[in-house]
Formats: C-alpha cells, sequence, structure tokens
C-alpha cells in the first residue's frame, strides 16, 4: 500500500530536486549530470575484501548525489528510479568496455543481480530500493541495444546487523555466509554474464559476499557457462575513485 501511494504522489505533486533542493522540479540538470553526465570509473575500496570483484561506478558518493540515492531508498522518491537507473547502466557500460564481453551482439545476455536487502527492511522502506534501480538500469540497457534482464537470485539466509557505524573489518564478519542463490535460479544463471548491482559499495563487503554466493551456487568458471563477470553500482566512496591502480 506505501508503495502504491508513493507512485501516484510522485506522479502527482510538486517536487523540489532531490539533490539539491532547486524548486519544482524532480531532477535540476547540474544534479542529473552530477549523477550521470560523467563517464563510469573503475573503483576499489581500500583495503579491498577478499573475493571482491571488478567494479564500476557511475559517480562519486556526495553531495547531490548522496541526496539522491538517500531520498529514493530512505524517502521514497520513486520517480529518482529512472535517472539513478540510467547511471547504473553505465557503470555497466563502463565494465563492458573495459573487455569483459558484455553485450556482444548474439552473445549471453548481461544479467544483472542485485544484492539483497533483509526483508524487514524493504517492509520499512516500502520498496525493494536495488531491486527498482536493477529494472531501470536493465531497460536503459535494452534501450541500447544490450539485451539485459534482472535476476534477483540471490537472498539473506540469515539476519544480520545494520551494517550502518561498523568498520570494514566488522562488515566482513557481519555478512560472512549471509547470502545464498534462491533454489532453482542455479541453472538460470549459468545462461549469461553475470554482474552484480547495488546502489553504493563502500567497503565492498556486500559485493565480495555477493560474488561468493553466487560463485558457490552457479560455479564460476567457463565450465559451467556463467560467472561473475564485475559488479557496477550508482555510487562508491569518492577514495575509491582516486586508487591508482596503473
Amino acid at each position: 500500500m506505501r508503495g502504491w501511494w508513493q507512485e501516484i504522489t510522485g506522479l502527482v505533486l510538486p517536487a523540489d530536486c532531490a539533490g539539491c533542493g532547486h524548486p519544482r522540479t524532480a531532477l535540476c540538470d547540474a544534479c542529473a549530470w552530477a549523477l550521470h553526465g560523467r563517464p563510469a570509473a573503475r573503483v576499489r575500496p581500500a583495503p579491498a575484501p577478499a573475493g571482491l570483484p571488478e567494479v564500476w561506478a557511475a559517480a562519486p558518493y556526495q553531495d547531490a548525489v548522496r541526496a539522491m540515492l538517500l531520498a529514493h531508498k530512505e524517502r521514497g522518491a520513486l520517480g529518482l528510479a529512472r535517472p539513478l537507473g540510467k547511471a547504473l547502466a553505465g557503470a555497466v557500460r563502463g565494465l563492458a568496455g573495459a573487455g569483459r564481453g558484455l553485450g556482444a551482439p548474439g552473445g549471453p545476455a548481461v544479467m544483472l543481480v542485485p544484492v539483497p536487502s533483509a526483508r524487514r527492511v524493504v517492509r520499512a522502506r516500502g520498496h525493494d530500493a536495488v531491486r527498482r534501480v536493477a529494472g531501470e538500469a536493465a531497460r536503459a540497457l535494452r534501450e541500447a541495444g544490450v539485451a539485459a534482464l534482472v535476476v534477483p537470485a540471490l537472498r539473506q539466509r540469515r539476519a544480520v546487523a545494520d551494517q550502518a557505524g561498523l568498520d570494514a573489518a566488522r562488515r566482513l564478519v557481519n555478512l560472512a555466509g549471509a547470502l545464498d542463490v534462491v533454489p532453482g535460479q542455479e541453472r538460470l544463471l549459468r545462461g549469461g554474464r553475470i554482474v552484480l548491482v547495488d546502489d553504493l559499495m563502500t567497503t565492498g563487503a556486500s559485493l565480495a559476499e555477493a560474488a561468493r554466493a553466487v560463485r558457490a551456487g552457479a560455479g564460476a568458471g567457463e565450465a559451467t557457462g556463467g560467472w561473475v563477470v564485475g559488479a557496477a553500482v550508482v555510487g562508491a566512496s569518492p577514495k575509491a575513485f582516486a586508487i591508482n591502480r596503473n
């Protein structure tokens, strides 16, 4: 019910820009540029957790981008799903441009696998923020000629503590073994190229655990026909953009 009401109010009521507060525009040009005006970039936290795949991000998680992600996730600004999805699609294309073989004509589909939130969190928010943005990203990729679909193949197999306030080491402990593949999804994951997606990367613990779970559930190499190609996020810590990887 809450999700339905959010959808209606987002269409009917005037809104200020979620990024900067500019009146009577849901997203101003300046904030849209901050979100997806720059080319996506490869990002990596320091220290990086073991098993973290290659990650690409659309924008640094700061200022307007931070405000937009929080507005969508925590305050139900569902109209932001489309521009956030466009940004996420740009990060997926950045990964593809790094020679990962994504989106080749006649090749396997790109499977966007969202990092799952706890059911209690989804209920409290009234929507699954990451899955919604992933759906918009898949649509943007298909419009660009890339065969893409969302595969919500992961679930939380045990309760985890709120990640807020935990440092990198504690997040790894909190999430270790927390995810697994939904029964019946293993074969589907073996049929395409898997890109893990999330709205935000901080320490990389969630993406590393998601990669472990997918590899355990679907197999990790060409022998099974499916593997984790990499990961894509909307935002990442500015420091993650600054690391020299040459």
